[in-house]
């Protein structure tokens, strides 16, 4: 094929141009996402009835939701959090799951359910999962200028006007203005306020004139009427006439009128009503002020750049358009797609750079290193036009698969020069050299191919997600390595022809001599003499090494994703008292005063939100999330100091956690659980001890492990208002009565909905906000004699504590407790839970946490890797035709490791996702170098030469290829070592074993590999 092609160079280029065509216009066309559009095999049921305490919804709801989702097809686990109000039901599917017909079974499982429900409570919401749902950023909606009146008048109007004029027309416009950029899905927004129609009574009024709270409700129910339409007909024609008379504007309420005594009285005479904001669950709050915040979440198949290009551009507009309102992003989630991209930039100019320089030194011309420069852009390029067919994104997964696959397109590229350098310097014409040097490294590169795929396809069996989103970047490096071959044995040799063919080696070539006078072949010959003549000691070496990776291996910290320098976090606390979310947004204020000389930026959720699709996001009013924007990393150190100082000095009884600020990469891979959790299960039921006795077994726990961080129990304060039936009895009054006098008195006593502008908003019939006790005070009801009867004489207070939230699983009901311990103590510290909860017999434990997963995750790895190596025999053995040859190869891979891990321990990294990655990566480069060699070892054993010469001479025909390659892999990868920012941390520990794994593995492939090939040749 090669002899038929470097006769055709026209038709070479003009195929290679319509590639390059068709791989640019594929390049434009190909989806950019942060991550691939991959079904995270999650389900997400939330559960809604305000009525009804943490305990009830758990006893009456929750639990026999949870019997029927457990019966769900393929489900790996279920775990729900049931809270005052409101629970959520996580279900984690098996990956394979088909994600869609499990939201099918699980909606069918609800329905099924819903019939033992009570009617007030709504059915359950259902959401599954996508990688496309997390959203791209944050954009925060606050006023520029103070308002001016108070932000806070009082209780009837909890925030100002203006901010209510923000909130309507953040949903209304701003809102809807984003979404209908073609390239979002959704901008999920939380921090509104909506209005409703309160009406206040005038009970010395009513009183006077002998009107009752039933009879405004009578009135108001007669008034908003709508009875449909009647089709009238006047002659010829024929109309609609709609009849009815609904109620549209709070002045419509004001203006009803009521007949008292032969008179008519109208509702605002007796009754005052007010439009305010309703009673806020949740706020956001930007840098003090209160905020409406969006998360854009993307279309999964819209391309990353035109996204931010176009919200960039929509968001300038606005500034614009409206000068009062600050717009401000938070939460970038496209920094590590930017430095990916950056990344693959940086590697395509730098590889190709860097191999210029190597073989301009090396093979001593000018002409040759032109042609890397064109083939590895041209091999990306075709490359892409692959992902379009395949179906791929560029994506985080999937360009860290092309920046790996640069290198090793730039390796076959090498090879190829080289080796047709070299027939020329024996002294073959051009076209001999063009054709006997392509073709004579055809076969191991082709090996090399299936044996560098065979080590890179396995990832994709990694269990879960991870294994999921890594099948992007499997594929991707599969992609490269064929288009590089196809390019390095059809490309290269045409171009070759065309640059030397003139017969001048290149002008530069004397003065390269002159400065380069270095003779490589010698300094090998050296070398392999040393080592041969000292066997045993190349061989007590190599033991060394695989001694060393070995202990290395079992030393080195292990863990799901390397520690990243980061200058931003999230504050999650928990108040664990009751307060409302303004005295929880004071508190956080006041914590935040703390560190703000340290901050650039920081955004407040409080409370309750409005998010449809964010989980993580507070549930209760006392709870509350602040991301906090550090000046420097350093700043961030300080950060974390003062406010465990501040919490711990003014707020003892709150549990707060320190987060990563939830990069795609954390979210999607990273582990939140801690090192151990301990699932305390109760033995028996306990009923209103329970409580008492986990307190006490929690206790036990912190004794009997005194130096270890075990996390609180979270309680929450519970008021129980019971009516006491005698009094009920002797005073005539019904439990109806008592109730609605309380639902009017806390302002939840809503008459009906008036359809507004494009929103519903409540009529309230209430009194003015009060202390609980002072408004019980002030409550009468009326008998069926109409004597006033006071509310507290009827009612009994009862106060106490309970969970704030119930967690269950599969095993039933069960207490998290989190246990900060070093991984090597996990084992013992089991033993002394087990131990100390078995004196008292009240509660069993569990046990999770990120140490077993890191371990199942680990154990996953090293047998993929297992399976790779065995492909790997495979492979070769079919190649060298030989059951023991592949071993000197394969070999090389345990001793490289020990180059590989001494690097991570210099530089304090440790095992995780990326360095396993980088392990995977530098296997698939250095054997390469070894298939070429052993097979060039071969074919000079065929020509005749005998052993010991093959070695030498085979050594150094090999000699400048192995050197170039590491030099080019090596020289790319040190700049990730003293960058920073968050993808060169990620890709800090890969670069690690790449480089010391080449380094070793350099040496091996010159010196051991011989060695090897000449004991079991001898």
């Amino acid at each position: 094929m090669v002899r038929f092609l470097i006769n055709k160079p026209i038709a070479v280029t003009m195929t290679f141009i319509a590639l390059l065509a068709l791989g640019i216009i594929a390049t434009l066309r190909l989806p950019v996402s942060l991550m691939p559009d991959v079904d995270i095999p999650k389900i997400t049921v939330h559960v809604s009835a305000e009525s009804l305490s943490a305990r009830e919804l758990e006893n009456a709801i929750v639990s026999q939701f949870r019997l029927q989702l457990m019966q769900v097809a393929h489900l790996a686990d279920i775990k729900s959090e049931t809270r005052d109000g409101s629970a959520v039901i996580k279900l984690d599917f098996d990956y394979g799951t088909h994600i869609d017909y499990a939201f099918i079974e699980v909606n069918e499982k609800i329905d099924r359910g819903m019939a033992s429900l009570p009617v007030s409570v709504d059915r359950p919401r259902v959401i599954k999962a996508s990688a496309t749902d997390i959203p791209v950023f944050y954009l925060n909606l606050t006023l520029k200028r103070p308002p001016l009146q108070s932000t806070a008048r009082d209780e009837l109007f909890p925030v100002s006007q203006e901010f209510a004029d923000l909130s309507n027309f953040a949903g209304q416009v701003i809102r809807k203005r984003i979404e209908q950029l073609p390239q979002v899905a959704i901008a999920d927004i939380s921090g509104q306020v909506f209005p409703e129609i309160l009406i206040l009574p005038d009970t010395r009024k009513l009183e006077g004139l002998g009107i009752s709270i039933p009879d405004i409700e009578n009135v108001l129910a007669e008034n908003n009427m709508s009875l449909g339409n009647l089709l009238i007909q006047d002659g010829q024609y024929q109309y609609n006439v709609r009849f009815g008379n609904e109620i549209k504007t709070r002045q419509d309420i004001a203006d009803i009128y009521l007949k008292n005594n032969d008179r008519l009285v109208q509702l605002k005479d007796i009754a005052t009503v007010v439009q305010h904001p309703q009673n806020r669950k949740g706020m956001v709050v930007s840098d003090g002020q209160d905020a409406v915040t969006m998360a854009i979440i993307k279309q999964s198949d819209a391309r990353m750049s035109e996204l931010k290009k176009e919200l960039k551009a929509l968001t300038e507009i606005f500034r614009t358009d409206y000068p009062n309102i600050e717009f401000t992003v938070t939460r970038d989630q496209t920094q590590l797609l930017d430095f990916s991209i950056r990344n693959l930039s940086q590697s395509l100019y730098l590889g190709a750079f860097l191999a210029f320089i190597v073989m301009f030194l090396f093979l001593k011309n000018y002409k040759s290193p032109w042609l890397v420069g064109i083939t590895i852009p041209a091999a990306l390029i075709i490359s892409l036009l692959f992902f379009q067919l395949a179906g791929i994104s560029l994506n985080v997964v999937s360009l860290a698969g092309l920046v790996l696959g640069i290198s090793i397109m730039t390796d076959n590229s090498i090879v190829v020069i080289d080796n047709i350098s070299q027939h020329r310097e024996r002294g073959s014409n051009l076209d001999v050299a063009c054709i006997n040097g392509t073709n004579e490294v055809f076969r191991p590169m082709l090996s090399a191919v299936f044996t560098t795929c065979a080590v890179y396809i396995p990832l994709i069996f990694i269990g879960g997600i991870t294994g999921a989103l890594f099948y992007d970047q499997a594929v991707a490096i599969t992609i490269s390595q064929f288009v590089s071959l196809f390019i390095g044995v059809t490309v290269l040799p045409v171009y070759y022809k065309l640059m030397f063919q003139n017969g001048k080696p290149g002008e530069l070539s004397g003065m390269l001599r002159r400065v380069n006078e270095l003779d490589y072949g010698k300094l090998y010959e050296k070398g392999f003499k040393y080592v041969m003549r000292h066997q045993v000691s190349g061989i007590l070496v190599v033991i060394f090494m695989l001694a060393g990776a070995v202990v290395l291996f079992l030393n080195l910290e292990k863990t799901k994703l390397p520690p990243i320098v980061r200058d931003e976090t999230i504050l999650r606390i928990d108040w664990n008292e009751r307060i409302n979310i303004g005295e929880n947004n004071r508190r956080v204020q006041e914590i935040i005063a703390e560190v703000r000389d340290h901050l650039i930026h920081n955004s407040c959720i409080i409370g309750e939100q409005q998010f449809l699709l964010d989980h993580n996001a507070p549930k209760s009013g006392s709870e509350a999330l602040v991301y906090l924007k550090a000046k420097t990393p350093a700043a961030l150190d300080s950060v974390f100091v003062s406010i465990e100082s501040a919490l711990g000095k003014n707020f003892r009884q709150a549990g707060y956690t320190f987060e990563d600020a939830g990069n795609i990469f954390d979210q999607l891979f990273g582990d939140d659980q801690p090192p151990l959790m301990v699932r305390l299960r109760a033995t028996g039921d306990f009923g209103t001890a329970g409580n008492q006795y986990l307190k006490d077994a929690v206790d036990d726990l912190q004794d009997a492990l005194p130096g270890t961080s075990i996390s609180d129990i979270i309680w929450q304060e519970q008021m129980v208002l019971r009516a006491d039936a005698s009094l009920l009895a002797l005073y005539e009054v019904t439990y109806d009565q008592v109730f609605g006098a309380l639902r009017r008195a806390f302002r939840e006593n809503e008459l009906m909905l008036i359809t507004g502008n494009q929103n519903f908003v409540p009529v309230i019939l209430g009194e003015k906000p009060g202390y609980i006790r002072d408004v019980i005070a002030g409550l009468t009801v009326s008998n069926k004699k109409n004597a006033e009867i006071p509310l507290n004489i009827l009612l009994k207070e009862e106060s106490g504590i309970d969970l704030k939230t119930i967690i269950a699983g599969q095993e039933g009901e069960y207490y998290p407790v989190s246990v900060e311990v070093p991984a090597g103590e996990v084992r013992k510290t089991q033993a002394e839970v087990r131990e100390t909860l078995v004196k008292k017999g009240r509660f069993e434990a569990g046990f999770t946490g990120s140490f077993f997963s890191n371990r199942t995750l680990l154990k996953q790895l090293i047998v993929i890797f297992t399976i790779s190596l065995a492909l790997l025999y495979f492979i070769l053995a079919s190649q060298f035709e030989s059951l023991t040859l592949p071993l000197i190869v394969l070999l090389e891979i345990p001793v490289d490791l020990f180059g590989a891990f001494i690097f991570l321990k210099l530089f304090g990294e440790g095992i995780n996702l990326m360095s396993m990655i980088g392990i995977v990566v530098m296997s698939g480069v250095v054997i390469n170098d070894s298939i070429l060699k052993v097979d060039t070892f071969n074919q000079l054993m065929k020509e005749g030469y005998p052993l010991m010469k093959a070695l030498m001479v085979g050594g150094q025909r090999r000699l400048k290829p192995i050197v170039m390659t590491a030099l080019t892999a090596i020289l790319a990868l040190l700049p990730l070592l003293f960058f920073g920012g968050i993808g060169a941390d990620l890709q800090k520990p890969m670069a690690l074993t790449i480089i010391g794994g080449m380094i070793v593995g350099t040496v091996v492939s010159l010196y051991v590999v011989p060695l090897g090939y000449y004991y079991l040749r001898k």
